[in-house]
């Protein structure tokens, strides 16, 4: 793994999560514990309405942080009830905390390749639905990011387990001097809780890089 987002994920403090919280996160470590024993494999959609913040962030971390443990057949996904396109500010702010990006088209919904370890594949970063052809149609869990999706999408056709880990919309500093903080703070809380869910998972152990 590069060694920034290494050095980044050790000084990240999973202690100062509140119980309250912990116990949400349980609910993911728990199911990933079940599909790897299960299915050898664990596959991950994060749902949010746009696929364009929230769902990126947690769908790329996920992935990281089990690298960071060295868990072996951990597969995270992304998607959204519409689409739209990866926010510029998602891009920006990973750049800023150690991940290397390279956009690979001038789409309007652009893809980008996100890359984390000199020996694991890039993370496809590009807004989709949720039944997009890329991600899984069965044995997988669905993570709902935003309140909006979860209410309004109370069924995930083929999901295993359904999930709600709900992150505030970094959207509403758009446009304001906070913007930057905003982001970087919503992606390090992030950061922070898929550590520790992956903290919480019996590993398969992966040849570390």
């Amino acid at each position: 793994m590069f060694l920034p987002i290494t050095n980044l994920l050790d000084g990240l403090d999973v202690t100062a999560i509140p119980l309250s919280r912990k116990r949400e996160l349980h609910q993911l470590s728990d199911y990933i514990n079940y599909s790897l024993q299960h299915h050898n494999k664990t596959q991950l959609t994060f749902i949010c309405t746009h696929n364009s913040r929230r769902s990126h962030l947690c769908q790329i971390w996920a992935q990281i942080a089990a690298r960071y443990y060295q868990i072996g057949d951990i597969h995270c996904y992304s998607g959204g009830t519409e689409t739209t396109a990866v926010y510029p500010r998602i891009i920006k702010t990973l750049q800023k905390q150690g991940v290397e990006i390279t956009k690979k088209n001038k789409q309007e919904n652009p893809k980008y390749y996100i890359e984390y370890s000199e020996i694991m594949p890039p993370i496809k970063a590009f807004s989709k639905l949720f039944d997009d052809e890329e991600n899984p149609s069965q044995q997988f869990g669905a993570i709902m990011t935003c309140d909006h999706a979860s209410e309004n999408c109370p069924v995930v056709p083929g999901a295993e387990k359904r999930i709600s880990i709900t992150y505030l919309d970094p959207k509403i500093s758009d446009g304001t001097p906070e913007q930057k903080v905003i982001y970087q703070e919503r992606s390090l809380q992030i950061a922070t809780e898929m550590k520790y869910v992956f903290s919480q998972v019996t590993p398969n152990k992966l040849q570390s890089d």
